[in-house]
């Protein structure tokens, strides 16, 4: 494993723990070279099969779990979430998907998993990730939501 602050290839494990979901291992690390000595964290997850995400228009492409990572960060951008509770959504959301009966998925229920989870954290993040999500027009369609979400 490259260490990330001095790109040397060798590094020993010091702990190795299963996460909670039992779908992940964390591995503590330490580099290897003596003018670095650095310890640093790694995750090895179990490979699934590929989802494919079925866009608005039509294309197919495969998840990409960093991709949903970024959307939702853009989101909760200047917010006081943990990154923990973001990284805990993101995992229900692709466990979620990789329960789904079928390996195509349509973009919009991602989306709709997204703001749902996204709900429940912070009203900020939910109501930024939404107009985008929904495609909100004009101000009038962005006041409705917020409308609903004070009513809630």
């Amino acid at each position: 494993m490259k260490c990330p602050y001095c790109a040397v290839n060798e590094s020993r494990v010091i702990d190795k723990r299963d996460a909670l979901d039992m779908r992940h291992i964390r591995r503590r690390r330490e580099c290897l070279n003596p003018s670095c000595g650095k310890r640093f964290t790694t995750y090895e997850r179990i490979e699934d099969i590929d989802l494919i995400i079925i866009k608005k228009d039509g294309r197919r492409e495969r998840f990409d779990r960093n991709k949903l990572l970024a959307g939702v960060l853009k989101a909760c951008e200047k917010r006081p979430i943990p990154m923990e509770r973001i990284d805990n959504a993101i995992d229900d959301i692709e466990t979620s998907l990789r329960g789904h009966p079928s390996t195509e998925v349509d973009s919009k229920a991602i989306g709709g998993m997204v703001v749902k989870k996204l709900r429940g954290i912070d009203k900020v993040a939910y109501i930024r990730f939404a107009s985008v999500y929904r495609e909100f027009d004009d101000l009038n369609s962005f006041k409705e939501e917020l409308e609903k979400l004070i009513k809630r």
